[in-house]
């Protein structure tokens, strides 16, 4: 199995995580020239949400919470602004999540884990 697949399938369990929880999946894999957006939803309380999904085995090279660093932030934040320029979502509350999917079936949901400043 290469990367990407493997990401995918971390993806897939972090999207049905969510919609267990009650968020409603919006889109996956929104990509802009920033860079891409792994699942934008809508939390219960009606939050939208751009989720950043990390999946590693194990954690030989460290935790995949440790890899949303700085340019990564800074890349969700400019693609999530372009995906509420297209889609009229700037009136809504919004957050960034991050979601860490472990190769023995654990998930860590960090919600708000950064802000458009940070």
């Amino acid at each position: 199995m290469n990367h990407r697949q493997t990401g995918n399938q971390g993806e897939e369990k972090a999207a049905r995580y969510l919609e267990q929880k009650g968020y409603r999946i919006l889109e996956r894999n929104f990509y802009t020239r920033y860079g891409e957006l792994d699942i934008i939803c809508q939390s219960p309380e009606g939050v939208l949400v751009a989720c950043e999904v990390k999946y590693r085995a194990n954690t030989r090279y460290g935790d995949p919470l440790e890899a949303v660093r700085q340019d990564k932030r800074l890349h969700m934040i400019r693609a999530f602004r372009l995906y509420l320029l297209k889609h009229g979502g700037f009136e809504q509350a919004a957050r960034f999540d991050v979601i860490a999917v472990y190769g023995d079936g654990r998930i860590c949901h960090i919600e708000n884990a950064f802000y458009e400043g940070a």
